[in-house]
């Protein structure tokens, strides 16, 4: 983890210059973004599948609004089915 915010430092510095930021939030910000950003289509939709049953939605509902939120990700993943999606939840 120390290597890969050494290599970032350039960006912490620049976010700690033109926001209200401390150090350290600057730096968890970055991680967070990297984290973001590095996240898997499969566990893209294991997270959301948790979110959005937690919100009381359905299996349908959940399956249709993950379709439709894929395309709109930073990269954005082949389309997968509805069926796909199930089977990355359920196995």
């Amino acid at each position: 983890m120390l290597e890969r915010r050494s290599s970032y430092e350039d960006l912490i510095d620049h976010l700690v210059r033109s926001t209200a930021l401390q150090r350290g939030e600057a730096a968890r910000v970055v991680l967070d973004v990297l984290a973001y950003f590095n996240e898997t289509t499969e566990a893209f939709v294991r997270r959301r599948h948790r979110e959005l049953q937690s919100g009381g939605l359905v299996n349908t509902e959940i399956f249709e609004r993950i379709a439709a939120e894929l395309p709109h990700r930073a990269v954005a993943p082949q389309e997968l089915s509805l069926r796909q999606l199930r089977r990355i939840v359920y196995g």
